[in-house]
């Protein structure tokens, strides 16, 4: 790991880690996995949601690397440490306080979030990222879900078998009222085979026989009323 981001994420020292954006985005690219587990340690520890030092060095380091990514277009490379800290913001809370405002782990998996997701015209990232961002959409916190919706709704239009293994979880989360939830696509491609009697072929997308479901009739039902509100 770069010497910097070392001396930072170990003595978890806020008063160096402006210092990181000194540094060129080529010479610290190879250090970003590594310091993304590094991070992922530190925002795990039994006190991290109210050591306030320890959340400020997590959130600069994190910009400076997803901005490190982004400039390097080196998001294949390091998307698995990516998810990986993403998906450890599940081991926690989520949901914001009294005051509305986001924990934590919240925005670690916020900040996270559009730089793994903007690349959703990529499949390799998009197969490491998908599993884990259907897991955020039943974790309570509204603006995550919103976000996530959008951003998996791009994912199903640039390639749709991506979401065939999360199709009960998003349908979950559309009853629940997360209307944005991908919900004109699947209700675009629910109409076309079971309003409009295409045919008894079995869905790729959703592995049923549509045309002899009433349920699933009835949820197109329910998505076209809720697209249309």
């Amino acid at each position: 790991m770069h010497h910097l981001f070392g001396l930072v994420l170990a003595q978890k020292d806020l008063s160096r880690a402006g210092d990181l954006f000194s540094l060129e985005d080529a010479e610290i690219e190879g250090s970003l996995s590594e310091a993304l587990e590094q991070i992922r340690i530190i925002s795990s520890s039994a006190d991290y949601q109210t050591n306030d030092n320890d959340q400020a060095v997590v959130e600069i380091c994190i910009t400076r690397i997803t901005t490190a990514i982004r400039e390097t277009a080196s998001i294949e490379k390091h998307g698995k440490a990516l998810v990986a800290l993403w998906e450890s913001c599940l081991e926690h809370n989520l949901k914001p306080s009294g005051k509305d405002e986001d924990t934590p782990h919240a925005k670690i998996a916020s900040d996270i979030m559009s730089c793994i997701l903007q690349n959703y015209n990529r499949p390799p990232v998009m197969a490491l990222a998908v599993p884990v961002a259907v897991k955020f959409l039943q974790r309570g916190n509204k603006e995550l879900c919103r976000n996530m919706s959008s951003y998996l709704s791009l994912a199903a239009i640039a390639k749709a078998d991506l979401l065939a293994d999360h199709t009960d979880t998003i349908v979950k989360s559309v009853l629940q009222g997360m209307k944005r939830l991908v919900c004109s696509r699947l209700r675009t491609m629910l109409e076309d085979r079971v309003l409009k009697g295409e045919g008894k072929q079995e869905d790729k997308l959703l592995g049923m026989d549509l045309q002899s479901s009433a349920e699933t009739k009835g949820l197109v039902l329910v998505l076209h009323r809720w697209g249309s509100a």
